[in-house]
């Protein structure tokens, strides 16, 4: 069943893993895979990334700007450490991505890296690029040939990767590129950088012709199709609105739900598994499921006391960390065939498990798939020995 990674405010990695089949009170099974709490705050885990390949890879980011790749079996083998030099101590890590050779990271200050990962005895090689600062989500595309950002002052943006990482004359700064379209050089503001594809434009004016605020806070990819230009988007904001963009369709939104996140504006948004799934977290204590083709709520998860601050989806499960210091495991279901009908089961907390430290991210080890594929290849052998009898007695 399920298994997810969590990482903590002291610097832990965890394994929490959901056994439903299993006695009540023993059904959630939590492993320390590396143990941080000597590093105090100052190496506080704030991304993590996973890939599967020949071996499973998990990459960590960290408070103190350091980034680890370990290898991951039955616990964490550190391969390769480095660090990202222009992070200064106020600012984060907003993305992490990993594949079976490269670890991608951003910083809140706009610090882009591509880490090439090398042989045990040589070292990573770095490749450097400089985006927009104030910069709150940044997520690598499914094929890893676009990404996408955004932030407080600065628009939803879609970049080539590849030529992201190119030589740049005039690198972005937070002055003159602040990608709000507010600034003494409108033209200049409106140009797309070198390696950029796409940008949003602000959505119109309130009803009292003021400038809407552009406060970019969590964003994710709804699907990646064939050609780089044409991606769809979901972004939450911090006035509570969460916005789907078909960078097909123009350069604003195509859908905007109003004040979805109740409290505080949106804090976290993922895609689900099921079609028109998606869930989203507020400042305060709500986790939604939302049907994505009209933004309406199919269910709402109770219990919760704490704000929640990431979430990991899975095949009909969906875990949770908040500040409560609880891990939690949910069942999820598919929002209903016809829009606006009511679903006939909802999604409820399974298990949570106490964490000692706040935990800070979560994401799903990815192997659920392949454990689940276990019974179906028995099922395939057992119905050709059945053919094989068959054939034996003719």
């Amino acid at each position: 069943m399920p298994r997810f990674l969590t990482g903590d405010e002291l610097g832990s990695i965890k394994s929490v893993s959901y056994h439903p089949n299993d006695a009540p009170g023993t059904q959630t099974q939590l492993r320390t895979l590396h143990d941080g709490t000597s590093t105090s705050r100052a190496r506080g885990v704030q991304r993590l990334a996973i890939s599967r390949g020949d071996s499973t890879l998990l990459a960590s980011a960290h408070a103190d700007g350091s980034l680890c790749l370990s290898s991951l079996t039955d616990g964490l083998e550190r391969r390769q450490e480095w660090k990202e030099t222009r992070m200064k101590p106020d600012q984060t890590f907003v993305g992490l991505a990993s594949t079976q050779n490269s670890v991608y990271s951003c910083t809140s200050n706009g610090a882009l890296r591509l880490t090439v990962i090398g042989g045990d005895e040589a070292g990573p090689t770095h490749k450097l690029g400089a985006l927009p600062s104030r910069l709150t989500d940044w997520r690598l595309g499914p094929n890893q040939e676009t990404f996408v950002y955004g932030g407080n002052e600065v628009e939803v943006s879609v970049w080539n990767t590849e030529r992201a990482f190119a030589p740049q004359h005039e690198p972005p700064s937070s002055d003159s590129t602040s990608h709000s379209g507010v600034g003494t050089k409108r033209k200049r503001a409106d140009a797309l950088f070198p390696g950029e594809i796409w940008r949003a434009k602000n959505v119109p004016n309130d009803y009292l012709g003021l400038r809407q605020p552009v406060h970019n806070t969590c964003l994710t990819y709804i699907s990646s199709l064939s050609s780089a230009t044409q991606q769809q988007l979901l972004v939450g904001t911090r006035l509570g609105d969460l916005r789907r963009y078909d960078t097909r369709s123009g350069r604003r939104p195509v859908s905007d739900f109003k004040g979805v996140g109740k409290v505080g504006g949106v804090k976290s948004v993922e895609k689900g598994t099921s079609e028109h799934e998606v869930f989203l977290s507020d400042q305060g204590t709500n986790l939604f499921s939302l049907d994505l083709r009209n933004g309406g709520i199919v269910y709402a998860y109770k219990g919760i006391s704490g704000a929640v601050t990431s979430v990991a989806a899975a095949p009909s499960f969906l875990a949770s960390v908040s500040l409560d210091r609880y891990t939690r495991i949910h069942s999820t279901f598919p929002p209903p065939a016809e829009v606006g009908k009511q679903v006939e089961e909802r999604g409820t907390v399974l298990d949570k498990a106490y964490m000692t430290a706040v935990p800070t991210v979560v994401i799903w080890d990815q192997s659920d798939m392949k454990d689940m594929g276990g019974p179906d290849e028995e099922d395939g052998d057992l119905w050709e020995e059945m053919k094989h009898v068959g054939e034996d007695e003719e």
